[in-house]
């Protein structure tokens, strides 16, 4: 299944199909979480992790691919730092062949191996960013108002002002002639560009954001030389493995609902739980996946049994009202833990709202 990508007419234009979600088998585990400290001292951006602050930083879980179920080939882990001025974050990725072609920016980068990082401030699937980088430090930023399964705008000019990034390689890129031990990446993106995507437009201290980080490698060839994608037999391109932080249980990096949490946090010996609440908004996104899928194949809403039927967390049995309008529709609940309704609309939108409101 071939995952969803974009990117405007100016370079090129990318809308894979996605099978219909009643196909998918989604993964039941929850989203991992991370608890990114307060730098304490100043971060040099240079692909190395020489700074104190970066020793005492906690690495994340290993990768895993992206619909939860296989090892990857490669090891890659991160680490997060926050100050300031800017969010930080610091990849290592084994690679034994170092290799990158694209030079342009904003071009689309995943067609060589690369490093994503995909962040949703509000959480809301809505406005969210998605960053990429070569080996070649080649970045590709863009800004999505919805998911692709909404009809969203990708707006392919946005751009992180005052982005700094760095690439180290540990042996020689480009060269077919030796092993190289693998390559890592460093990135500083401040926070007056990534707020714009909050509506709180404050930085997220003893918050979480919902945050993914995903890395394409592709199987190659050598032609003349040269690293090239590799074809079947067919002449069509090998597919791409896609190993990401936290398992999304499709191969689409655009389902927001199932990306990480991660923490913002002054004090080293914080705890983090995901609220009670999220384990509620994923059964609503759940259910609208149902819902979409059979939009998509023309069948009728009153075919999905589950919009209606009482489900349970933490003991409380809960259930979901499905409502439908003359511009769309929504699937909503009341929050025993909390007392606010969640709701998800016909568009992807959450929405949290007094319960009296």
């Amino acid at each position: 299944m071939p995952r969803i990508r974009f990117a405007t007419s100016f370079v090129y234009l990318i809308l894979l199909t996605l099978h219909s979600c009643s196909t998918i088998l989604y993964s039941q585990s929850s989203p991992r979480t991370y608890i990114a400290q307060k730098a304490s001292s100043k971060i040099l951006i240079d692909g190395k992790p020489d700074e104190s602050a970066w020793a005492s930083a906690k690495w994340s879980d290993d990768f895993i691919d992206i619909e939860g179920s296989k090892i990857p080939k490669y090891k890659t882990r991160m680490k997060m730092l926050w100050d300031d001025s800017n969010l930080y974050f610091y990849v290592e990725m084994d690679e034994p062949h170092v290799w990158a072609t694209l030079k342009e920016r904003d071009t689309v980068i995943f067609y060589n191996n690369d490093f994503e990082v995909f962040i949703d401030p509000d959480g809301d699937t809505h406005d969210y960013m998605e960053f990429e980088m070569n080996a070649l430090n080649t970045v590709w930023d863009l800004w999505l108002t919805k998911p692709y399964r909404n009809g969203p705008k990708v707006i392919d000019g946005w751009n992180i002002h005052k982005l700094e990034t760095a690439v180290h390689i540990e042996g020689t890129l480009n060269n077919p002639n030796d092993i190289d031990k693998g390559w890592s990446v460093e990135i500083a993106m401040p926070w007056k560009a990534l707020l714009e995507a909050s509506e709180q437009n404050k930085m997220p201290v003893d918050e979480f954001w919902r945050i993914n980080f995903s890395r394409v490698n592709w199987d190659f060839d050598l032609i003349g030389g040269r690293y090239v994608r590799k074809k079947d037999d067919h002449g069509k391109f090998l597919r791409e493995y896609n190993w990401v932080w936290s398992p999304q249980g499709v191969i689409n990096m655009h389902e927001p609902e199932h990306w990480g949490y991660v923490y913002f946090s002054e004090d080293e010996s914080h705890d983090f739980e995901i609220p009670k609440d999220e384990y509620l908004k994923w059964h609503l996104y759940k259910l609208a996946r149902k819902v979409w899928a059979a939009e998509k194949d023309g069948k009728a809403k009153a075919e999905i049994k589950e919009l209606g039927e009482a489900f349970e967390v933490e003991g409380k049995s809960l259930t979901p009202s499905f409502e439908e309008y003359h511009t769309g529709w929504s699937i909503s609940l009341e929050s025993p833990f909390t007392k606010t309704i969640l709701r998800v609309k016909e568009d992807g939108k959450f929405e949290r709202v007094d319960s009296e409101g």
